[in-house]
């Protein structure tokens, strides 16, 4: 029953519009913010939490962005769902459930062990064990698991990436607006944001000139 679901939702997901590959995501209220939040660099992260190449970013590559970036105040980030299958659903319940000040500390944790859960016999025990790790309760859980809301909220957020913003693979990254796709090396990751960066001081120092730009209607 849960594969004829998944089967359907795919299938919405496909026909439901046309990517718009020109826009780009901006904050909304439910987003969890990492780092400052008037840092001058955005980053929106789109990821399934059953994709390899994910876990290899975050395990890999994230920290260095995270000490060099998030933790100095110039760049924030922001985690969206992109699941590819049923399964990372699941997990991305799991880290949804979790406190709010807590939400990136599980998306760590289920990246770090993707291997034994992803691959489990019985992934919701394996998802339940390291939820009770993390301090879920059971209860807690399997409200989460019940609630519909949470569900279609995760599906829709790779529904709104694949439609509006042309996500069509995981990770994708929009750095202040520019697309930037795959588990890029730290270096080259380190360029995009560098790039943002200059940008971001070329658009302050035009407006404090007073040099902005003009928009017809």
């Amino acid at each position: 029953m849960r594969n004829i679901w998944w089967v359907a939702t795919v299938l919405v997901l496909a026909f439901v519009g046309i990517a718009r590959a020109d826009e780009a995501p901006t904050l909304a209220q439910n987003d969890m913010v990492l780092g400052n939040a008037s840092a001058p660099i955005t980053i929106f992260e789109y990821a399934s939490m059953t994709c390899p190449h994910c876990a290899e970013f975050d395990t890999e590559i994230f920290p260095k962005v995270k000490t060099d970036w998030i933790d100095s105040g110039k760049a924030k980030l922001i985690f969206r769902d992109y699941p590819l299958d049923q399964v990372a659903v699941r997990a991305s319940i799991v880290a949804r459930c979790a406190p709010p000040d807590r939400f990136y500390s599980f998306i760590d944790v289920l990246f770090h062990n993707q291997r034994n859960w992803a691959t489990s016999t019985d992934v919701d025990q394996a998802l339940t064990r390291l939820a009770r790790l993390g301090g879920l309760s059971p209860d807690k859980l399997d409200a989460c698991r019940a609630d519909k809301d949470l569900s279609d909220r995760i599906l829709n957020s790779r529904l709104v990436a694949q439609n509006e913003y042309g996500v069509d693979s995981t990770p994708t990254f929009f750095i202040n607006g520019k697309k930037v796709v795959g588990a890029l090396p730290y270096e080259d990751f380190s360029k995009a944001l560098s790039a943002a960066m200059a940008d971001a001081g070329t658009a302050a120092t035009r407006f404090a000139q007073g040099t902005h730009p003009v928009h017809s209607e």
